[in-house]
């Protein structure tokens, strides 16, 4: 009988994940400024919810200012037990090393960047691979190319605004 519940419940939970978690991360994004903790505390708000997800979905008062209270209190709760014990990332004596970037995030950019290059005509992604890519200079991309400085700076300057258009419209 219990398993019926959940299960009839899951879709109803997916749905608040869906339309509140974003909410509740921003929230909390801008209490700890600190986007993993963010995302660690709006986790647990959702596994909070999901607990009381009899009284949540008794439609009594609002989800999301339940959620965003809940989310609220974690947050007071993790920044004054972080105080209290003074908590940090690096020694008091040395300051903190810049972090390396993710080897995961530059495959994801070299996917997205190939998948954009490819919406470009053959002409303008040569032209990008010289400029861009290889480093060389309109005269020397012309010359390789045999065409004129001109129609290279052209196809360059189009290329860079269609990829750029693209980028913006991919949400960059």
């Amino acid at each position: 009988m219990a398993t019926t519940t959940v299960t009839a419940q899951q879709p109803q939970f997916d749905a608040l994940v869906t339309e509140h978690g974003p909410a509740v991360l921003s929230y909390v994004r801008t209490l700890v400024n600190d986007h993993y903790l963010a995302e660690d505390l709006t986790q647990e708000t959702l596994i909070r919810a999901w607990r009381h997800r009899e009284q949540l979905f008794a439609g009594d008062g609002s989800i999301r200012g339940w959620l965003l209270t809940v989310a609220r209190h974690l947050a007071i709760d993790r920044l004054r037990s972080a105080a209290n014990r003074r908590e940090s990332l690096t020694a008091p004596d040395r300051p903190a090393e810049p972090a390396e970037p993710d080897h995961a995030d530059a495959i994801v950019a070299t996917a997205e960047v190939t998948t954009l290059l490819r919406r470009l005509s053959t002409d303008h992604r040569t032209v990008l691979l010289h400029t861009t890519m290889a480093g060389r200079t309109t005269a020397e991309t012309a010359t390789i190319l045999g065409v004129p400085v001109g129609t290279i700076k052209s196809r360059q300057h189009y290329a860079l605004t269609v990829l750029r258009k693209a980028w913006c419209a991919a949400g960059r």
